[in-house]
């Protein structure tokens, strides 16, 4: 099989515990009481989108839909709002999983670049569908911080899966 560009070597399966709990963690961070801040990017989507590309039988639309609305009665917003944006965000993720491992992670930036501008913008229209307010134009910053953050998403959370299969004293890695 021919190796795809971006991956330098072969990864070991993704542990099915791992991806629960970096799921949970980017739940817990999208939880943390900042006050209003639009600018600030959303983890929750950040690690969704990853797991959907690199595990998409694993992590899908589903597990998004049901974030999506543990985010909603968390942050009081409209039930289905981030539902809806996480679940569309999810399955334009899945529709790359192919293609985007063979690009580097700048590359990958850009490409996940439209999902998050795309689920920000069903996010914000849902909300001033039902007569919410404009937040600030700060919110356009908050895709391309999730863009920014893509490299360091993929380098700490492929990071179990790099580890050698048969470690021995010869071979630190």
């Amino acid at each position: 099989m021919i190796m795809p560009r971006g991956a330098g070597q072969l990864l070991l399966p993704a542990n099915p515990f791992f991806i629960a709990f970096t799921l949970l963690l980017g739940l817990a961070a999208d939880m943390v009481p900042m006050g209003r801040q639009p600018a600030m990017p959303d983890f929750l989507a950040l690690i969704l989108v990853f797991w959907n590309v690199h595990q998409p039988r694993r992590v899908g639309v589903g597990w998004a839909f049901v974030f999506g609305l543990l985010v909603d009665v968390h942050h009081g917003a409209l039930l289905g709002q981030h539902a809806l944006a996480y679940s569309i965000l999810s399955f334009g993720a899945v529709s790359l999983h192919r293609r985007l491992p063979w690009f580097g992670t700048l590359v990958q930036a850009l490409h996940v670049l439209p999902l998050f501008v795309l689920a920000h913008a069903v996010s914000l229209l849902l909300r001033l569908a039902v007569g919410g307010m404009w937040p600030s134009w700060w919110v356009l910053l908050a895709p391309l911080l999730e863009a920014a953050l893509w490299p360091l998403a993929s380098v700490l959370l492929l990071a179990p899966q790099r580890r050698a299969p048969d470690p021995d004293a010869h071979r630190p890695l």
